[in-house]
């Protein structure tokens, strides 16, 4: 596929919308940065990041997270 980091993109975009419109997340291509200092609040997010990527049938490589 030509366009599949294109397509990626555009899922993420559309998933993370408000995550990223707030500046809690950034997503590019099929990397995801969660850009929270306070440790809690950035926990809350990562679960928010994972259970949408859950509800939309997509999925992380755990060697990949930090």
């Amino acid at each position: 596929m030509n366009n599949s980091s294109v397509m990626i993109q555009i899922i993420m975009n559309e998933i993370l919308q408000n995550l990223i419109n707030t500046r809690e997340v950034a997503g590019f291509i099929d990397n995801i940065i969660v850009g929270i200092e306070e440790e809690e609040g950035h926990d809350k997010v990562v679960v928010e990041v994972v259970k949408r990527s859950v509800e939309n049938d997509l999925y992380v490589k755990p060697e990949k997270c930090k």
